[in-house]
C-alpha cells in the first residue's frame, strides 16, 4: 500500500463477520468518549460534594459536551488516532489524554480535571461504562430471544421428534422440549447479565485514596467514590478494586455463558438443517459461491464462531486476574481490555443474531415425522426392554430389537407372538392395539409435556417479575412461532 494512502482501522470485521453492524458501542471511539465522561464525571463529583468550585465544572461540562448522566461525552475535539499513538509511551491512553484536556479549559477549570485520581481510575471505570452499555443490548437481545423461544416451545409442545445421543437415534422427544432447554439456557444467561454489576473505579495511585484525603480531607474522601458513581449512573465500589479483579471476570463469565447458551441454540440447528436431515431451517439461508443448490445456516454458523472462540477470552481474563501483582500489574491489566472488549463485541453480535434466527426459525414437521419413523420402531427398544423383557426375558427382546435392525418387521412379530397376547388379554386390548400403542413414540415421551409447560411458565413468572420491578428488559411486540 502507498504511504500517502489513507489510514484504514485495522479490524472492520472482514475475518469476524458474527460482530459486523453489531459493536458500535465497543469501537475506541466508545471507550474514547467513555474516558472524557469519566473525567468530567469526577470533577462533577467533586462538585456534588461542595468540594470543587460550581464555575470551574461548568466550564469542564461545557467543553467536554457532558449530555447527562445516561449519554455522558461525546469526546468533541479529541483526535483518537494521535492519542493512540501518544499512549505508547506511558502504556496507557489516559496519560495522554489528561494532558489534551486540561489544555482546552482555564486555569481555574484545569486543577479539577483528573484531580486526585490515576489513570487506572479512569479506565476501569470507562472500561464498567461501555460495558453496561454493551450489557444492556446483550440483555435486550437475549429477552428478544426468549420471547420467541417460548412460543416456539408451547407451539411444538407435543410434536414428536427423535432425540440424538452420540449422533444416533436414542429415544422419542418433542420439539418443543428441545425449545424449551434452549429457552431454559438462554433465560439464565440472561438473568446472570442483569445480575453482573458494573462498579465504578477510584482510589487514587495504590488504592488507599490519600490523595483525595489530602485534597478533601477523610470524610469526603470516602464520599468520593459513590458520589463519582452515582454521576455515571454506575455501581458505587465497595473499594478499590485495582487488584481485586472480580468486575471484570465475572462480568467476562457470565458473557461467556450467554454466548454458549446461544451457541447451543446455533450448534442444534446447524445440525439439524443438515440436507439429511432438514427438521430446521433458518429463516434466510445463506448462499454459496460455487453451489447455487445450498441454503448454508449461515446464522447457525457465525453464533458458533463466537461460542467456540468466547471460552478462551475468559480464559484470559482469569489469567490476567490472576497476575494482578502489586497495586497495579505489569501487562496483566493491560491484556484485559482488548480481551473484555473482544468478548463484549462477540457477544453483542452473536446474541443479536441468536435473536433473529429464532424469530425466524422454520420447522419442517413432514421431516420431523420421515426421521423419527426411520428405525421402524427401533426408537422405543427402551421402553420395550422395559415393558417386555419380564415377559420375554431380555434376551428374547435384545433378539427380536437385533432381527428388527436387519430388516424384519418388528410390529408383525410382536403381534404374533403368544406372550404379546397374553400381556395384551391382561390389559384388556387386543394384541394389534398393544402393539401399536408399545410402538407409538408419541406414547413415550415421558414428561416432555410437563418439562415444557414448566420452562415456559418459569420463563413467563421472570419477565412478569422483571417488568413489575422495571428491569430494562426488551420484548418484540409479537412472538412468533
Amino acid at each position: 500500500m502507498p504511504s500517502d494512502a489513507p489510514r484504514r482501522p485495522l479490524d472492520e470485521g472482514l475475518l469476524s463477520p458474527v460482530t459486523v453492524g453489531h459493536d458500535e458501542t465497543v469501537t475506541d471511539a466508545a471507550y474514547l468518549a467513555a474516558l472524557v465522561t469519566a473525567e468530567v464525571a469526577l470533577a462533577r463529583a467533586y462538585r456534588e460534594l461542595g468540594i470543587a468550585p460550581a464555575e470551574a465544572v461548568d466550564a469542564i461540562e461545557t467543553e467536554f459536551d457532558w449530555q447527562g448522566t445516561a449519554r455522558g461525552c461525546r469526546a468533541h475535539g479529541v483526535d483518537g488516532a494521535a492519542l493512540a499513538a501518544a499512549a505508547v509511551a506511558g502504556g496507557n491512553p489516559v496519560i495522554p489524554l489528561v494532558g489534551a484536556l486540561k489544555e482546552r479549559v482555564d486555569a481555574d477549570a484545569r486543577r479539577w480535571v483528573h484531580r486526585g485520581a490515576t489513570s487506572q481510575d479512569i479506565l476501569d471505570t470507562a472500561v464498567m461504562i461501555v460495558a453496561r452499555t454493551a450489557t444492556s443490548s446483550i440483555v435486550a437481545a437475549l429477552s428478544h430471544t426468549e420471547v420467541s423461544l417460548r412460543s416456539l416451545a408451547r407451539s411444538r409442545r407435543d410434536e414428536v421428534a427423535a432425540a440424538r445421543t452420540l449422533t444416533q437415534h436414542a429415544v422419542p422427544t418433542t420439539v418443543g422440549l428441545r425449545a424449551a432447554g434452549w429457552l431454559r439456557g438462554v433465560a439464565r444467561a440472561r438473568r446472570r447479565l442483569e445480575g453482573v454489576p458494573h462498579p465504578a473505579q477510584l482510589g487514587g495511585a495504590a488504592g488507599t485514596l490519600a490523595s483525595f484525603v489530602e485534597i478533601a480531607g477523610p470524610h469526603v474522601a470516602a464520599e468520593l467514590p459513590a458520589a463519582f458513581a452515582r454521576e455515571l449512573g454506575l455501581a458505587a465500589p465497595e473499594a478499590p478494586w485495582h487488584t481485586s479483579r472480580w468486575p471484570v471476570t465475572e462480568l467476562g463469565d457470565a458473557l461467556v455463558q450467554a454466548i454458549d447458551a446461544v451457541g447451543k441454540i446455533a450448534a442444534d440447528v446447524a445440525t439439524l438443517s443438515r440436507t439429511e436431515i432438514s427438521e430446521l431451517a433458518e429463516g434466510t439461508g445463506g448462499g454459496s459461491s460455487a453451489m447455487p443448490q445450498k441454503r448454508n445456516p449461515a446464522a447457525s454458523v457465525l453464533i458458533r464462531s463466537a461460542a467456540l472462540r468466547a471460552p478462551q477470552l475468559g480464559a484470559t481474563l482469569h489469567l490476567a486476574s490472576a497476575l494482578a501483582a502489586d497495586e497495579r500489574p505489569d501487562g496483566a491489566w493491560h491484556a484485559e481490555w482488548p480481551t473484555l472488549r473482544e468478548l463484549l463485541r462477540l457477544a453483542l453480535g452473536a446474541t443479536a443474531h441468536a435473536a433473529s434466527l429464532v424469530a425466524g426459525l422454520h420447522v419442517d414437521t413432514d421431516a420431523v415425522a420421515r426421521n423419527l419413523a426411520t428405525s421402524r420402531g427401533l426408537i422405543v427398544a427402551e421402553r420395550l426392554s422395559i415393558v417386555l423383557a419380564p415377559v420375554l426375558g431380555a434376551d428374547a427382546v435384545a433378539l427380536l430389537v437385533s432381527e428388527a435392525a436387519a430388516g424384519a418387521d418388528l410390529a408383525a412379530t410382536l403381534a404374533a407372538s403368544p406372550d404379546v397376547a397374553a400381556l395384551a388379554a391382561e390389559r384388556g386390548t387386543t394384541p394389534a392395539a398393544f402393539v401399536a400403542d408399545l410402538l407409538d413414540p408419541a406414547r413415550y415421551t415421558g414428561l416432555a409435556g410437563r418439562l415444557v409447560d414448566d420452562a415456559v411458565r418459569v420463563d413467563d413468572a421472570v419477565h412478569v417479575d422483571d417488568a413489575v420491578h422495571g428491569a430494562d428488559t426488551a420484548h418484540t411486540p409479537e412472538e412468533t412461532a
